[in-house]
């Protein structure tokens, strides 16, 4: 198995995951890493994270707990354009959902995605992710996973 792994955003990470990319046609489907980290810069409550394999940064995840009820979200999951279609994501997703729900004490953790994003709607339903038949405020599909 792959040497997947998580590290803070910090001096020496944070411009090379700002520059990540995505194959083109996915931007539509999630928000940009600087748009993340300025989100994350306002609401202390997300934690972003730079995805490794190895050393070397091949994407980008950010999640968090929000509310008495410690809704827990894995919100953003991306993986660079050069490192896709490698089973990363579902690696990353994997160990993303045994850290969140450990470090949070949950054992149901939420998602959402934009209805046309297929890949993600796929990946996230063969992992256990349930579709809750609800749309966020933005119209996107929400899920849960139940550990």
């Amino acid at each position: 198995m792959y040497n997947v792994y998580f590290r803070d955003i910090d001096d020496k990470n944070e411009f090379t995951v700002r520059n990540i990319t995505l194959k083109s046609g996915q931007e539509n489907f999630i928000e940009t890493v600087d748009e993340c980290l300025k989100e994350a810069s306002i609401y202390p409550e997300w934690h972003p994270v730079a995805i490794y394999k190895d050393e070397i940064i091949i994407g980008f995840a950010m999640y968090g707990s929000f509310g008495p009820n410690k809704d827990t979200w894995i919100d953003r999951i991306m993986i660079d354009e050069k490192y896709q279609g490698n089973g990363y994501g579902r690696i990353a997703m994997k160990k993303l959902i045994d850290i969140v729900s450990k470090e949070y004490g949950v054992n149901v953790i939420y998602l959402s995605i934009i209805e046309e994003n297929k890949v993600a709607y796929r990946l996230y339903t063969s992992m256990g992710f349930e579709f809750m038949n609800e749309r966020d405020p933005n119209g996107e599909l929400l899920f849960k996973y139940t550990i």
